[in-house]
């Protein structure tokens, strides 16, 4: 008999725990990312996969939670292969990433949630000039690599 899986509420609590403490570029606690990432996925669409996928979307990439405890975890295999297709590799090059994003059923929407959030002009505005900047075109440049609309 199989564990059942993480709830959506889970999913969150767990998100919330395993970064807590950490901040994004602008100094916000990193929770509201995911929080936002997750709302963006469910305004588009997304289904209950994608929404934890969104929540746990850079868990891997931040060291939150490890590549072994999420292969383990009760979650769908479809929210695992999500996270992982949404989890950069060191030194990979955007082009890579991008190729596996959309190779990976259920990855894009979540991507461009993420994306969106990202480049919230909101949350660009309180960076430096230089730093808004480079994340405005590093942002510009995946939307234009997985075929999203500028």
């Amino acid at each position: 008999m199989t564990a059942p899986r993480l709830s959506l509420p889970e999913v969150e609590k767990l998100a919330r725990a395993a970064h807590a403490g950490q901040t994004d570029k602008a100094g916000r606690p990193y929770a509201e990312h995911l929080a936002a990432v997750a709302d963006g996925v469910r305004a588009r669409g997304g289904d209950d996969d994608q929404i934890a996928a969104a929540w746990l979307h850079d868990s891997v990439e931040d060291d939150a939670l490890t590549e072994r405890w999420l292969a383990a975890a009760p979650l769908s295999d479809r929210t695992k292969t999500v996270v992982l297709a949404l989890t950069r590799r060191p030194g990979e090059p955007p082009e890579s990433y991008a190729g596996r994003i959309l190779g990976t059923p259920g990855a894009l929407l979540v991507k461009e949630a993420d994306l969106a959030h990202n480049a919230d002009p909101g949350r660009l505005a309180v960076l430096d000039e230089a730093t808004r900047e480079r994340l405005t075109e590093k942002y510009a440049r995946m939307r234009a690599l997985l075929g999203l609309p500028a």
